[in-house]
């Protein structure tokens, strides 16, 4: 049976910062940031947005009602939780009017945990073909005013079915038979998904409870993510035996569009044959959209992974590499099989992109510093001019009050 991401969407907010612009208010050369980190634009989040309303707003691009029909669990992967006990999962299925007949679960680990989702939703639909998992990365990246990873901020969700007969990727696995019992000679067949992980603890990145802003140690992170791409594409490379050659294209995690670059350097070295000539080509257009949003955390890989499909001419049969990794740390590296007509099944990102509002630098830094945040005021925003189809009107005896507009 055949299990993978049957759709996929992707939305951001509406207002965006030209990178170039706050390069120059911070006195930074502007190539600092558009070449040395590989960041254009960057989203800006106001307050009436979240999590929440940015996964809603994902997920709604992509469902029916008759693909509603079959969703029987949603998985939220964040590392921005608005709640440390209820899951972010329970506003979006009821924002999205979901059957209450739905299991609602939050996962975290750094940026990492999309993929653990995809892992388990996949198992979900093993056991039960005729469901389908609705998993969303949803994340908004906050480091703070003038700090050095400023310029590493975004926001945005990516909404993925995962289904049976997908559209879009099948997740390559490998059947292995094994004798259950010697005695009665009878066969069992177990299936596993085909990847590799790895995991340490580290302390590159974190957040504590107390904080709303993350603490990263910029450098060390960086060599971090490089040794555990090495580590798990050589782990699959042992279980599998595939090449560098039977990759079409690979896919990463992009923090900020100059990290993949980085991990796919890593690999190929001095390396310049055509194989590694298709690889950077092809890591090329996997980093546009990314250029354009700034770092989704978990949606970060997946965003890529549109970008890719809508930025190359990739033919069904495929194959594509993905590395997610998350801080603290976590690394997986797994593999995806195009299909016919893929680019049907996705929202048209370019298009929504130019669509958004740019704001300046000091809009940029008032809507920073008015978002709810740790708060325990009763507050209520003006969505009035929020164009997105959800939003967060508030905070009311500490409680957040969400509306469909």
């Amino acid at each position: 049976m055949r299990i993978g991401i049957d759709r996929m969407a992707f939305a951001t907010t509406n207002d965006y910062l030209d990178l170039v612009e706050l390069a120059k208010e911070r006195g930074v050369d502007p190539n600092k940031f558009t070449i040395g980190i590989g960041q254009d634009l960057q989203a800006v989040v106001p307050p009436t947005q979240d999590i929440v309303t940015l996964g809603a707003t994902a997920a709604k691009k992509l469902l029916t009602p008759e693909l509603e029909k079959n969703i029987s669990t949603v998985i939220v992967a964040t590392e921005s939780g608005i709640d440390n006990s209820k899951a972010s999962a329970i506003y979006i299925k009821h924002l999205l009017g979901l059957s209450d007949f739905t299991r609602t679960v939050e996962m975290k680990e750094a940026c990492y945990s999309a993929t653990a989702a995809i892992q388990f939703a996949k198992g979900v639909v093993a056991l039960n073909p005729q469901e389908t998992v609705l998993v969303i990365a949803a994340d908004i990246a906050r480091y703070g005013l003038n700090t050095p990873g400023e310029v590493t901020q975004g926001a945005g969700a990516v909404a993925m079915l995962i289904s049976r007969n997908p559209h879009i990727l099948t997740l390559e696995d490998t059947t292995v038979a094994y004798f259950y019992s010697i005695f009665a000679m009878i066969t069992d067949r177990a299936v596993y998904f085909e990847s590799a992980a790895y995991s340490k603890d580290i302390m590159d990145f974190w957040r504590p409870l107390y904080a709303t802003e993350a603490l990263v140690d910029g450098k060390y992170s960086t060599n971090v993510y490089i040794e555990f791409f090495l580590q798990t594409f050589t782990r699959y490379q042992q279980l599998t035996g595939r090449e560098l050659a039977d990759f079409a294209a690979l896919t990463f995690h992009m923090p900020f569009t100059k990290m993949g670059k980085k991990g796919l350097e890593g690999l190929l070295k001095d390396r310049n044959d055509e194989v590694a000539q298709r690889l950077r080509t092809q890591l090329t257009a996997s980093q546009l959209f990314s250029r354009q949003v700034g770092n989704l955390y978990t949606g970060s890989l997946y965003l890529s992974l549109m970008s890719l499909l809508q930025n190359s001419d990739l033919r069904a049969g495929s194959r594509i590499g993905l590395f997610s990794y998350g801080s603290g740390a976590e690394g997986e590296f797994y593999t995806g099989i195009l299909e016919d007509g893929y680019e049907h099944y996705m929202n048209n990102i370019q298009e929504e992109l130019k669509h958004r509002h740019q704001v300046s630098v000091a809009e940029y830094e008032k809507l920073f510093s008015s978002q709810l945040g740790m708060n325990d005021r009763d507050i209520e925003f003006d969505v009035t001019n929020d164009p997105l189809p959800f939003v967060l009107k508030g905070q009311k005896d500490h409680q957040r009050i969400y509306e469909a507009k």
